[in-house]
């Protein structure tokens, strides 16, 4: 995924594994502590899902409907989203539900002020705030102009940076706890898509949890298809369908007369409620 929404150049970067941390209780509890009027039921996925940079046509994902996959992830909106999505609308998203997918939001932010790629928005430790508030709003907004309600996750997308980088670190989570702020006062559901070496392991392993997203989407690139065998971090993190993994990309598939080039996923967490 991570060519997906910047420069191709940045897509094979090294992925290491982060040092266990103790359980965290309840990761969730943040997301849902709100009273049941207030919060939809959450609806979740488990098995395998894919991304890709454009949504595909509505008649690929037809044809892709085999049962291989049952989830794709799409990138709602975001200043630095890599494609452009001419089929990604209110009516594509009902029409391939209707078909049976289910369907993942994703929205590319502000990256952090060490990430050496150019973006059109990087945080700074000024900024991150006040950014964390402007994207989760804008990423609400497009969400529900997509027809994905209220209670359904957005998943921040967060690429490699140097998380040894105290202040660039300190910057990235004041930016993640205050769009995830921003999300949860909206009635979405925070989620975060990072690497394990980097971005993930900032949000698994930060010691407070305060305004941190209760999803995690982690980018693994080892082949398997899991989301347990190959954690981490604590067992009892981000557990209760709330784990998404990343684990192959540039995989160019055919079904049903369509070529994709996809990312594969391992997915047991929350998806859209569309309808």
């Amino acid at each position: 995924m991570a060519g997906h929404r910047l420069s191709k150049k940045r897509r094979h970067i090294a992925v290491a594994t982060g040092a266990a941390v103790a359980a965290v209780g309840a990761v969730v509890a943040a997301q849902t502590s709100m009273a049941a009027t207030t919060w939809p039921a959450q609806k979740t996925f488990t098995g395998r899902a894919f991304d890709t940079c454009t949504a595909p046509s509505l008649a690929a994902m037809k044809a892709w409907n085999t049962g291989f996959y049952g989830a794709a992830a799409v990138y709602v909106g975001g200043k630095n989203r890599g494609c452009a999505q001419p089929n990604l609308t209110a009516s594509w998203v009902k029409s391939v539900s209707a078909t049976g997918w289910k369907l993942i939001p994703i929205y590319v932010g502000a990256q952090p002020p060490c990430q050496t790629s150019a973006n059109p928005e990087k945080l700074t430790a000024s900024t991150a705030a006040s950014l964390g508030v402007a994207d989760a709003t804008d990423a609400v907004a497009r969400a529900s102009a997509l027809g994905m309600k209220a209670g359904s996750p957005i998943f921040l997308d967060m690429e490699p940076y140097d998380v040894t980088n105290k202040a660039c670190n300190d910057a990235v989570l004041t930016y993640v706890r205050s769009f995830t702020k921003t999300l949860r006062a909206k009635t979405y559901r925070g989620g975060f898509y990072g690497f394990t070496s980097s971005s993930a392991k900032a949000i698994a392993t930060a010691t407070d949890r305060t305004d941190l997203p209760g999803n995690l989407w982690y980018a693994l690139w080892d082949k398997q298809n899991t989301t347990t065998a190959d954690w981490p971090w604590g067992a009892g993190q981000y557990t209760d369908h709330s784990r998404g993994h990343q684990y192959l990309v540039n995989s160019k598939e055919t079904r049903g007369g369509y070529t994709l080039t996809v990312d594969q996923d391992a997915w047991d967490g929350p998806v859209a409620l569309v309808g």
